[in-house]
């Protein structure tokens, strides 16, 4: 086989039709779009903001600002990783208090989640809202302990 044997399927190259070229060629004079009107014209078609009298369909939607919508009543956590609790002296009480004082969390009411990214090397007594299953077993593995606060 050859560069030049190879021709694409049948039917998938279709010539493009052209149009206004006289009255032989079954699309002249008005070439398929009716006469007048502003399907007619060039540029039709517009955008979803003009639809002859209606009310737009963007002035339709309710108005929501910011990009999509956020739920109002979300539940939003102070997200802590394990390798973040490293600072923190052995036997050390880590309590949402304590982590708000040594500036590990910004918002004193949204509730603490302790996640599993990086490693422990102090045992320490961690209360968290949330912990997830990997940073439960990395602290437990360096000789800790978890409660959940509920």
């Amino acid at each position: 086989m050859k560069l030049n044997d190879l021709v694409p399927n049948e039917g998938a190259k279709k010539n493009r039709k052209r149009v206004g070229r006289g009255i032989a060629a079954g699309q002249g004079k008005t070439c398929g779009r009716g006469t007048k009107g502003f399907g007619a014209r060039a540029g039709s078609g517009g955008s979803l903001y003009r639809q002859g009298g209606n009310l737009p369909f963007f002035r339709r939607l309710p108005f929501i600002r910011g990009e999509g919508f956020t739920p109002p009543n979300q539940l939003e956590y102070n997200e802590i990783n394990v390798e973040q609790l490293n600072r923190f002296n052995a036997d050390t009480d880590v309590t949402p208090e304590i982590m708000l004082k040594a500036r590990l969390i910004n918002v004193k009411s949204n509730p603490v989640a302790i996640l599993g990214r990086g490693e422990l090397t102090v045992a320490l007594k961690v209360s968290a809202h949330r912990v997830t299953e990997g940073a439960k077993q990395k602290i437990e593995a360096a000789g800790g302990t978890v409660e959940i606060i509920s």
